[in-house]
């Protein structure tokens, strides 16, 4: 396939956008492979334990994570959609509204994961595609695998998004005991494949197994904590795909909320999904409820980026001829982000501020939380709980919340860094976050958060001394970002001024596009 000449929509679109930031990537001194990593947090951020006390005993834990959910898009955030499950999650827990994910899928998975940013190990820009070979850099100790060190079993339901093509990326070998699901970041809801690939397993056998797969995703976590033995306790994973594109459902189910949608089947089917998905969480509820298990349970609820607001990140990543594949440039776009600003791929608040909840019957109380918290916050929290050990040779950037989520603290970040790319980034100081785009001429961006939500007025002229610390903060950690994987992936896709822009030495010869059939290593046995 002839790449150069022949380069999807989607490509078509993010290239020369990239071309013309590709300047500053050839500057980019601190992003070269072996520049050595320098950690510009203070002694504040990095310290391990929470000034607010925990609970005696270990918890089991459970994250539930949605797909490219729309901030308001929720019955609790006064959406009409039903769901009354996660609603009661929110109503009876802690409903955390300045919770952080990152733009996109992968970033924000690795976040979570390593409990670290992603631009530290050249996973800050956009996604791992069908065809691409990298994924988390295996020399980053996971989630996962501090939890199994702790005495926890380990178990990963759905997506994971974070290396699919080399076994030794996949969830099993990365600290979970179990796996079932897709490796890579998308599949068709009921064949389980992309580009006619199947990626859908158990613990890395690939299964033919008929069924929805939200469906197919609850029974499994129904299954696992029906017959769960309590014996240690249980870190559980939950990764939905739902709502992530391609926008499918079950048609009597796309059918129930038509009239609810307006008659518009795109914005229906995003609600049987979400829906679907709630129900669920439901059963999840239910099950934890018949196995003794909710009241030491910690349940935790976010959405990994915002809702989707352009199309250019609803399409999919699918081979042409896919019966999934639609050009929703075509459609009315489903999710909300409410006031806030963008949605997914975006740097603004729509992009990165998701729905978030911890839930634990008896230990939280109900409240409602303005104080951030962002993804890699997780991984001290988590590890704390579980009385495990935050000792490791790669610094964490997040700081252990619990005292902002169980006492209503302030946050412990001085700073933290929504994202830095080599052609933009964004932090957030207080209420004050400022947005810096790299691409010629340029622009910088300042608001306050906390009058104007929204991120309508840009008052960086007005705050000229706010904007110079902000910079300076944020260009100190655009200093100590490695090459991200996807640019280095793209060299043969970015022409003729790929030369010129990327070193040899940056590139990891991985590249490919959308379209591009998926490449997953053969399993032990396909059932």
């Amino acid at each position: 396939m002839n790449t150069k000449n022949n380069k999807p929509i989607a490509m078509k679109k993010i290239i020369p956008f990239l071309i013309a930031c590709l300047p500053f990537i050839s500057c980019t001194n601190s992003a070269k492979k072996d520049s050595k990593e320098v950690s510009t947090t203070t002694e504040k951020q990095v310290a391990t334990e929470a000034e607010y006390p925990k609970p005696e005993q270990k918890p089991n834990i459970i994250f539930i994570m949605a797909d490219d959910l729309g901030y308001a898009d929720l019955g609790y955030h006064g959406s009409n959609i039903p769901t009354p499950n996660i609603d009661k999650l929110a109503k009876e827990g802690v409903q955390l509204e300045q919770n952080y994910g990152m733009p996109v899928c992968t970033p924000s998975r690795a976040a979570l994961m390593t409990g670290r940013y992603p631009m530290r190990y050249g996973m800050q820009t956009l996604v791992i595609f069908p065809n691409h070979k990298w994924g988390l850099d295996t020399a980053e100790r996971t989630m996962a695998q501090a939890m199994k060190e702790a005495g926890y079993y380990t178990a990963l339901i759905g997506k994971w998004h974070l290396g699919h093509a080399d076994a030794k990326y996949w969830p099993q070998n990365r600290g979970f005991d179990y796996f079932y699901g897709n490796a890579s970041g998308e599949v068709d809801y009921f064949t389980h494949e992309r580009s006619g690939v199947l990626d859908w397993q158990r613990n890395g056998e690939y299964l033919n197994e008929k069924g929805y797969y939200t469906d197919l995703q609850g029974n499994e976590a129904v299954k696992l904590i029906t017959n769960y033995d309590k014996v240690k306790p249980l870190f559980l994973y939950l990764p939905f795909l739902a709502t992530h594109a391609p926008y499918q459902a079950p048609e009597e189910m796309i059918q129930k909320y038509m009239t609810l949608a307006g008659n518009d089947k795109t914005k229906a089917t995003y609600i049987a999904m979400l829906t679907m998905m709630d129900t669920e969480i439901g059963r999840v509820l239910d099950a934890l409820a018949k196995n003794d298990m909710s009241k030491n349970t910690l349940i935790v609820f976010s959405s990994d980026n915002g809702g989707v607001a352009n199309a250019l990140f609803a399409t999919g990543a699918h081979a042409p001829g896919d019966e999934s594949t639609e050009d929703y440039s075509k459609v009315t776009l489903p999710a909300s982000n409410g006031i806030l600003k963008g949605g997914k791929g975006s740097l603004y608040e729509g992009g990165i501020r998701v729905p978030g909840i911890a839930y634990w019957p008896g230990v939280l109380k109900p409240a409602v939380v303005n104080e951030p918290v962002i993804m890699e916050d997780w991984f001290p929290t988590f590890v704390n709980l579980a009385k495990g050990t935050l000792k490791q040779d790669k610094p964490l950037d997040g700081i252990d919340a619990w005292g902002v989520i169980a006492g209503g603290q302030k946050t412990r970040h001085e700073d933290f860094l929504c994202n830095v790319e080599v052609f933009r980034g964004a932090i957030r100081k207080g209420d004050w976050k400022l947005i810096r785009l790299a691409t010629l001429p340029g622009k910088t961006e300042l608001y306050n958060l906390a009058k104007d939500p929204g991120e309508k007025e840009n008052v960086a002229e007005q705050n000229p001394e706010i904007v110079s610390d902000l910079e300076k903060r944020l260009i100190a950690y655009s200093k100590e970002q490695k090459m991200a994987l996807w640019l280095t992936a793209q060299k043969d896709y970015l022409g003729f001024q790929s030369p010129m822009a990327i070193d040899d030495d940056y590139s990891i010869g991985e590249g490919g596009t959308p379209e591009m059939k998926m490449i997953l290593p053969a399993s032990s046995k396909k059932k």
